[in-house]
């Protein structure tokens, strides 16, 4: 599975968030989501998100009976409104869920659908002309369903700008932190990550940065390599000085790395680079050229190509969103 972020964005503080809930969704995505963002990790001090769950009436979620906060017309006034992923995906989803996201697209909300919740926002024509993907599963659904929408079944999330959606279950974490660290940077997205424990970094993902936790386990494979790396970022290493410092094979070494992260050594090792600058561009003053050299990227024109590549903008323009919205 890759990332689809078609629509680089600049976006403005997303101070209220809130759940679209009914009868019949997952509480997989919901607890997932509402875990992300109502509370904002130990050491963070920057505003946090205003998180509302908006719902009809009292409504069951898995085995669960869940009181919302307010009606579904509160979505209208939420800056971001997330909607979870949708049981049934064989009957349409409630035509007021449908009307409410609908009516919090117009008024402005960025809106995210987790998992089969995209069955909603097809529904209320947020995806028409669009790429849009789901769960792998119900991907062919989605699109006999919806002609209108480009639903791509091998992506992890797609972000269209003001709409996103999320493939199934542990790609909506993908989504979620996405979110975060479009609104607050890669910093704060990475604290959400350590919090949470998630996995190591998926494979393709050209948007997806989220450094996960290194695995700590004695009987890990890779336990003392990424460590090791971490630490020499700014060096020119090969797949050949990480296969000798983890005493393996080269041929070895790339088996471990794709059982343990999903993706090839050199292309974790690029993901690590970026982030590496993402937070030097969000935490310092310095030169593009000094932040290459610091990243192992040698020159600031291998680091543009590389950032611009996979981030979606330059790094000068990514250091002037995250800069200021520090201030």
């Amino acid at each position: 599975m890759s990332v689809r972020n078609d629509v680089p964005r600049t976006l403005s503080d997303m101070a209220s968030l809130a759940l679209a809930v009914t009868d019949g969704m997952l509480h997989f995505e919901l607890s997932m989501a509402y875990e992300v963002f109502a509370a904002a990790p130990v050491g963070v001090t920057v505003p946090w998100y205003d998180v509302t769950v908006c719902g009809s009436a009292a409504v069951r979620v898995g085995r669960f009976r869940l009181e919302p906060d307010q009606g579904l017309d509160g979505l209208r006034h939420a800056d971001t409104v997330i909607v979870p992923g949708w049981a049934d995906v064989d009957v349409d989803p409630p035509a007021e869920l449908v009307a409410a996201v609908r009516a919090a697209h117009e008024a402005g909300a960025r809106v995210a659908s987790l998992c089969t919740g995209a069955f909603v926002l097809a529904a209320a024509g947020l995806l028409d002309g669009k790429q849009a993907t789901t769960h792998w599963a119900h991907t062919d659904v989605l699109a006999a369903r919806h002609p209108h929408i480009d639903v791509d079944p091998d992506v992890l999330y797609v972000d269209n700008g003001s709409v996103l959606t999320s493939a199934g279950k542990a790609a909506a974490m993908d989504l979620c932190l996405h979110l975060v660290r479009q609104d607050h940077g890669s910093a704060v997205a990475n604290a959400v990550a350590r919090r949470l424990v998630v996995p190591p970094h998926r494979a393709g993902g050209q948007a997806q940065f989220v450094a996960a936790p290194v695995p700590t386990r004695d009987d890990h494979p890779l336990g003392a390599l990424l460590p090791w790396v971490l630490e020499r970022l700014d060096r020119p290493l090969t797949v050949e000085d990480l296969a000798r410092q983890a005493r393996m094979s080269s041929r070895h070494l790339g088996r471990r790395f794709r059982e343990t992260t999903g993706t090839t050594p050199l292309q974790w090792l690029l993901t690590q680079r970026i982030r590496r600058a993402q937070e030097l561009l969000e935490a310092t003053d310095d030169s593009v050229d000094a932040i290459a050299t610091a990243t192992g990227m040698g020159t600031a024109t291998t680091l543009r190509r590389h950032f611009n590549r996979t981030v979606g903008v330059p790094p000068d323009s990514y250091r002037r969103t995250f800069r200021a919205r520090s201030m």
